[in-house]
């Protein structure tokens, strides 16, 4: 067992023996692969030696190399600045390059328009310093006249045409020597010798040290123009048709009176003068004889009055004379006007020649003498030539060609008219108008009808009759809205009167005015009213005027055969007080004729009356119409007319003018 475990050992050993020698092999490549890596790391030190050493060296290049490159960049910099800077300097040099090319575009421009302006037509006229002449264009020869050769190195003074005083040139030259320049209107003196009017402007031209260089002188020839202007300028102030001062010039003047007046004392008048019937004149010889009337009294009346007075024309035939610095006495005052009035009135009425036609006229004059204290307003003005006015329409009432002076009663006459021209206008719609009838006859006494009359049932004046009311009305043109109220109202009771017996077969007889008769659609309306009524139209008779029948017998003719057709009936009022012709009374289609009642009224008093109511009867007869005598107040006077032959009655003797229920009752 021990030799067993010995030969186990022996066997260890050897094992043993033998892994040391591989390990002692192995030991040795491990020297050998030590000695190979050391000399493997000897190499790779040399080399790393080598390349630290390359390293160094290439970071000192680097460093040369960032230096160099840190100058470039320096440099760099440097360039791109001076780029900037020659960019910057090249904008500038461009930008002045687009400048002066503009300004050159625009000095061309100011060079064509300097040489159009020049050659323009204003005339223009450059002078040095000391005032002589340098230039002057085609329109400075054409307006005055010198070429430029006579007017070079002359002063501008040699156009002087002397209307200008030392005064006028000294304030131009202060003007130009203060602000240098100067505008005004200056007269001049033409080569020929004429005087032209002109606008000038003289600018004084300064150099860069505020030095006058040059004067230029740029003008227009407004001789043209401004006698247009003053030729505007009078017309304004006169009347274009005579030369006399209008309204406006008298305004003033009558302003500078009674200025006058409130310092001296004296009084002044005004005289309102009115061509008598000057309507008829442009109506008959036409608008040149008429015009040439005017012109005519223009003369007479300049003629009449003191070179301090003022002859006015206010339009149409109207004329005003202002008398200025009467006396201060008012009865002495009046005596002047009244002397002045008097001789106008004897100028006016001597005959006029109008062309071949010798003419006679009259004026209506009225006169309001006057003096003022106190404030001059236009409400004053207007209110002194109303007084005038309102004068002259109470002469023309009183029969024209006469002078009446204005007193307060006269206004308050027109007040009192305008008041009654305003009720009277409410009248129609407020339904103030009735009617009243006055009973129409026969010899024996039977009603055949009645006149239809108008009354006014004023609410605080009670009953106004319509002599007060109706010329207003004929005036103002409401008549014609009246009459045909009249004519429904009258139509409106004849179609009542027909159920009953004593009143179907009445006729009424109503007045129709001249501006009624003349309106264009009168047939047409009466035509109208009548189918609405539904009457029979030959119950209906139209009193006519003489002087409503002569004012257009054509016309009139025309529309009385019209109405006549479809049974309206006529009848000529107040026969025998105008100036009948019987060629045109047998041409008409009356009916009847009516006696004017200050006929009747003298029968038994006035034997030429009596001779002319049997003539008019003796007409009727002859030219079949019936005759009616209105105004018959007396059985002696309707036994005269029964006797020679009038057989129908109107008057106080049978009735006054009733409202309709009296009425019915007088004919039942």
């Amino acid at each position: 067992m021990a030799n067993q475990e010995l030969a186990f050992q022996n066997d260890e050993k050897e094992k043993r023996a033998a892994e040391l020698v591989i390990a002692n092999q192995e030991l040795a490549f491990q020297n050998d692969e030590k000695e190979q890596r050391a000399a493997e790391l000897v190499i790779a030190n040399n080399e790393l030696a080598f390349q630290n050493d390359e390293k160094e060296k290439r970071a000192a290049e680097l460093v040369i190399a960032n230096n160099e490159l840190a100058f470039q960049n320096d440099e760099k910099e440097k360039r791109a600045d001076e780029l900037v800077i020659a960019n910057q300097e090249l904008v500038f040099q461009n930008d002045e390059k687009e400048q002066r090319a503009a300004e050159l575009v625009i000095a061309n421009q100011h060079i064509k328009v300097a040489a159009t302006v020049f050659e323009s037509k204003d005339g223009i006229m450059v002078t040095d310093e000391n005032n002589n002449i340098l230039q002057v264009n085609k329109a400075f020869t054409h307006i005055t006249g010198y070429s430029s050769k006579e007017a070079i190195g002359k002063n501008p003074h040699f156009l002087s045409s002397g209307c200008h005083d030392v005064n006028f040139y000294a304030s131009m030259w202060d003007s130009i020597n203060r602000t240098g320049v100067w505008k005004g209107e200056v007269s001049d003196r033409h080569k020929n010798g004429e005087i032209f009017s002109k606008y000038l402007i003289i600018n004084a031209v300064e150099d860069l040290d505020g030095s006058v260089m040059n004067y230029v002188g740029t003008f227009t020839d407004i001789t043209v123009s401004k006698a247009a202007m003053d030729k505007i300028e009078h017309l304004s102030f006169y009347d274009s048709l005579t030369d006399l001062p209008n309204r406006l010039l008298l305004s003033e003047r009558l302003n500078r009176v009674l200025a006058a007046s409130h310092h001296s004392g004296r009084k002044a008048a005004l005289l309102f003068i009115d061509l008598d019937n000057f309507k008829n004149l442009n109506d008959t010889l036409g608008h040149d004889m008429g015009d040439l009337l005017l012109q005519q009294v223009a003369q007479r009346l300049t003629a009449c009055v003191r070179e301090v007075d003022t002859v006015a024309r206010l339009g149409g035939d109207e004329f005003v004379i202002l008398l200025p610095n009467l006396s201060k006495k008012n009865s002495e005052a009046l005596t002047q006007t009244g002397t002045v009035g008097n001789k106008i009135l004897s100028h006016l009425n001597q005959p006029y020649q109008l062309a071949t036609h010798d003419y006679y006229n009259t004026p209506s004059i009225g006169a309001t003498v006057f003096s003022h204290k106190g404030e001059i307003t236009d409400k004053l003005l207007n209110e002194l030539l109303k007084q005038a006015d309102i004068a002259m329409y109470a002469a023309k009432t009183s029969g024209r060609n006469t002078l009446c002076f204005f007193d307060p009663q006269m206004q308050a006459n027109i007040i009192a008219r305008v008041i009654l021209e305003s009720d009277l206008r409410q009248a129609l719609a407020k339904k103030q108008f009735i009617l009243y009838y006055q009973i129409q006859t026969t010899h024996d006494g039977s009603a055949i009808g009645a006149e239809v009359l108008i009354r006014w049932q004023h609410p605080q004046k009670s009953l106004i009759p319509p002599d007060y009311f109706i010329p207003l009305a004929e005036e103002t043109g409401l008549i014609v809205d009246i009459g045909l109220w009249v004519l429904k109202m009258a139509c409106a009771q004849l179609k009542r009167w027909e159920d009953c017996p004593h009143t179907k077969n009445l006729l009424l007889s109503i007045n129709v005015s001249a501006k009624q008769f003349y309106q264009p659609d009168f047939v047409e309306r009466v035509s109208q009213i009548l189918s609405d009524s539904a009457i029979k139209p030959e119950q209906l008779k139209f009193e006519l005027t003489e002087s409503l029948v002569l004012n257009d017998v054509n016309e009139t003719i025309f529309k009385m055969n019209a109405l006549k057709k479809i049974g309206v009936q006529f009848s000529m009022d107040d026969f025998g007080t105008g100036y009948s012709s019987l060629n045109y009374l047998t041409r008409l289609p009356f009916n009847q004729l009516k006696i004017d009642q200050s006929f009747v009224r003298n029968i038994g008093v006035k034997p030429s009356d009596a001779t002319i109511v049997k003539t008019i009867i003796g007409m009727a007869h002859n030219l079949d119409m019936e005759v009616i005598a209105e105004g018959v107040e007396t059985e002696a006077q309707r036994e005269f007319l029964e006797q020679h032959g009038c057989m129908f009655y109107q008057g106080y003797l049978f009735s006054k003018p009733v409202p309709i229920a009296q009425f019915e009752a007088l004919i039942s």
